[in-house]
């Protein structure tokens, strides 16, 4: 098993690998156009090469030197990809010199100043590739959704500088990374990619995966910026929320990401909210983002998601990306006629420009520029084990009884059913997809099951369970695919134990339909349960599902989309090499009419002139269990829940002032005959508030059998607070509020009573 301590061992040496040396060719770029070229001379003097300065000081240095065309040229990109979109052209498509094949972006660079190109490549969970004969293979992480189930900061970080790296080797340097959306809608099929329902858990775990990727002079994303709640009618829809439940939810989740991270750019979302589209709210960009929050990098379109030039420029946005899916070059000509017509300020463009500059000099880009494309020198061995450490930390046991996991060494007969459990393991679809290392040139194991085009292909990582079990098992383990429901229930009945791998596969741009698994797999659930008791069901899905055949079944087990080490880090769980210690990100419901919105809103039938309404009041800042909280149902799992092969106690919790917060404290105990690790909650309760209670901090301990350690939980102001709308100011309110120590939202061990004045919580310093 590889431990926390030694993925950090793991991490520091990643860290001095990056330092590497950099060919002469390599320190410049010819990209550039040729008006950006032409306009002036190569100054004598580089002052803003001078590493040691502040990046902000470097970024003014070289802007004195720019023209209105380079600094123009910083703000429009390129996309470079086409095979992907062979069935549906881009009308606006066009190839430009010195773009990566099958990548994300491009924005030449300008070789008179030595501003480097940015490369661009998708996404959070590795380097990403489009649909093509020959896709870049590369490693997966699980999927964000699955990171977020490790509730392990440390492992998110590790993670990102890994993908940060092979991104690096790849050629790129800008990540199109860190996808964080609420979990308000548990049908959305980006679910995913992000990290959960709550604001501090998401903004924790993406804001260190940030961190990771941009410690590889790579500059890594936050998106999507903002309320990019579901893919029904991404582009059109517009989601109306008041300014202090926004506050207290989505935004939180960014603010929280933001400060730990320090992302050099947002991409600003797809749909509207409160009546603009995001990538031209100013509200969004420069009242929240820039000015409330102090951010100092740049705002990027998603891929289609510019609509404007002088509204979009004035109200925040600083790089129209991959031009081509917009409808017109909105930051090309028309950008510079404004500017020149006085409708955009010289200043602004200067703004644009600086931020962009401000994030290259920040993330290393002009000092650690990369190296062309050196994928044969990526240590893959060692990042399939970061992936496969972050894919048995996120392993969920929902349910266990007769303590049927881990195997037992007298399991003689093992029967695995379903979902190519004997090639590999699912991922998610879309923009985001990375195809494996392991796998046949065209980067499929299974043929694609889904044959529409984006965003498929379906997509299996070549890491089988059913091998991985062979091997580390003396039992006999055959394989079913589970077509035939009575074959695969008439074989159980001659198992001494079967295994069924069920999937639910969600992609960009699709919501399911329901939380039901497709094609029937629920009836073969229920077929092999009814005839084996001794069954197990592995869970590969992008989010919650249903569970009808629960009560029949012995043990289960949701792996989520395990990456590419999948297929061994689920054999070690069920073998018991792993205790597993996965903790739900999201709350499962017992039924779609818990939810907030029992059916998806919006209808994909509309076109893109549609202006579709959808109503984020009717929860606000009540999300996921704080929703469940609220109106008193009872969810099938908890936020929060997770079973282990040890038993652990959580006790002693005292609570004392820290700073603006709370400092939390309790032992923890692993009562148990297995090392294992367990996460702690701590939640708060104060009155006026969105929902009865908050999670407030989290930790995750690692504990021999018998061990016992004290644990500190630091709680943030924020949320002991309510956003002030008038004053912009998180003001909490004095009286008694309540601590409670807990191991899932719906399980609290200890209660701590603390009086605080009332008084405004001090903004961070930017």
């Amino acid at each position: 098993m590889t431990t926390q301590a030694g993925s950090h061992k793991w991490h520091a040496a990643l860290l001095a690998a990056a330092v590497i040396a950099v060919p002469a060719w390599a320190q410049t770029t010819n990209n550039a156009p040729q008006e950006a070229r032409a306009t002036a001379a190569a100054p004598s003097a580089r002052p803003w090469m001078t590493a040691k300065s502040d990046p902000s000081e470097r970024a003014t240095l070289l802007l004195k030197e720019m023209t209105l065309a380079e600094k123009l040229h910083l703000v429009f990109g390129y996309f470079p990809s086409k095979a992907e979109w062979q069935r549906s052209p881009i009308k606006n498509w066009e190839s430009h010199p010195g773009s990566l094949p099958d990548s994300a972006g491009f924005v030449p660079g300008i070789e008179r100043l030595g501003i480097p190109a940015q490369w661009q490549t998708d996404a959070g969970i590795g380097v990403a590739s489009p649909r093509t004969p020959t896709p870049r293979l590369r490693t997966a992480l699980p999927s964000g959704i699955a990171t977020a189930a490790t509730w392990n900061p440390a492992l998110a970080e590790t993670g990102g500088a890994m993908i940060g790296r092979e991104a690096f080797l790849s050629g790129f340097n800008v990540l199109l990374a860190g996808g964080m959306n609420l979990v308000r809608e548990p049908r959305n099929g980006r679910n995913f990619e992000y990290s959960g329902e709550d604001p501090l858990l998401s903004g924790v775990i993406t804001g260190r995966q940030i961190k990771g990727v941009q410690s590889q002079h790579v500059i890594s994303t936050m998106k999507h910026f903002a309320f990019n709640g579901q893919e029904t009618n991404r582009f059109i829809m517009d989601h109306r929320i008041g300014e202090q439940a926004a506050r207290q939810s989505d935004l939180l989740a960014f603010e929280i990401a933001h400060e730990v991270g320090q992302p050099g750019a947002v991409m600003c979302a797809y749909n509207r909210v409160n009546g603009a589209y995001a990538c031209e709210s100013d509200w969004l960009l420069n009242q929240v983002l820039k000015r409330d929050w102090g951010f100092k990098g740049y705002v990027m379109t998603d891929w289609g998601a510019g609509h404007s030039t002088t509204q979009a420029a004035q109200a925040g946005l600083d790089q129209e990306s991959g031009w081509a899916f917009d409808r017109s070059p909105y930051f090309g000509d028309a950008l510079r006629e404004a500017v020149n017509n006085g409708h955009v300020s010289p200043a602004r463009v200067d703004d644009m420009a600086r931020r962009i500059l401000w994030a290259m000099f920040a993330n290393g880009l002009f000092d650690h520029p990369v190296a062309g494309d050196r994928a044969e020198t990526i240590d893959y061995a060692a990042h399939a084990a970061v992936a496969r450490a972050d894919a048995e930390e996120a392993i969920v046991l929902l349910k266990n009884d007769r303590q049927l996991l881990p195997l037992a060494k007298s399991v003689r007969n093992v029967l695995i059913v379903g979902a190519h459990a004997d090639v590999g393991v699912l991922s998610g679809g879309g923009s985001s997809q990375v195809y494996g290392r392991g796998a046949p040139p065209d980067g499929l194991v299974v043929a694609d099951e889904y044959g529409k085009g984006f965003p498929g292909p379906k997509v299996y990582h070549p890491s089988s369970p059913l091998k991985a079990l062979q091997a580390r098992t003396t039992a006999r383990v055959t394989y079913l695919d589970g077509k035939d429901v009575k074959a695969a229930a008439a074989a159980a009945r001659g198992a001494d134990v079967v295994i069924v791998f069920a999937e639910q596969w969600t992609a960009e741009s699709l919501d399911v339909p329901d939380l039901s698994l497709p094609d029937q797999q629920d009836a073969l659930i229920d077929a092999v349960a009814r005839a084996n008791a001794n069954t197990v069901v592995v869970l590969q899905t992008g989010g919650p599902v249903l569970m009808p055949w629960l009560p029949k079944v012995g043990a289960t087990l949701q792996a989520w989309y395990s990456g590419t080490s999948g297929g061994d880090a689920i054999a070690r769980v069920l073998t018991g090499e792993v205790n597993p210690s996965g903790r739900l990100p999201v709350t499962f419901p017992a039924s779609v009419q818990q939810l907030p919105r029992p059916v998806v809103e919006g209808d994909a039938a509309l076109d893109r002139d549609a202006h579709p309404l959808s109503n984020y009041d009717i929860e606000g800042a009540a999300v996921g269990y704080k929703w469940f909280d609220k109106t008193g149902a009872k969810p099938l799992f908890p936020f929060g829940y997770g079973l282990s092969y040890s038993e652990f106690a959580m006790k002693g919790l005292s609570v004392a002032p820290a700073g603006q917060g709370l400092t939390a404290r309790f032992t923890v105990t692993n009562r148990g005959s297995r090392a294992g690790k367990t996460v702690a909650h701590i939640y708060v309760a104060g009155a006026g508030w969105e929902a009865p209670r908050r999670l407030g901090g989290f930790t995750k301990v690692s504990l021999a059998p018998g061990e016992s350690t004290t644990a500190e939980v630091t709680i943030d102001p924020r949320l002991l607070a309510t956003f002030d709308t008038a004053t912009r100011t998180w003001r909490i309110a004095g009286g008694d509020y309540r601590v409670m120590l807990a191991s899932s939202a719906a399980l609290t061990l200890e209660t701590a009573t603390v009086h605080l004045d009332a008084r405004t919580v001090e903004p961070r310093k930017h």
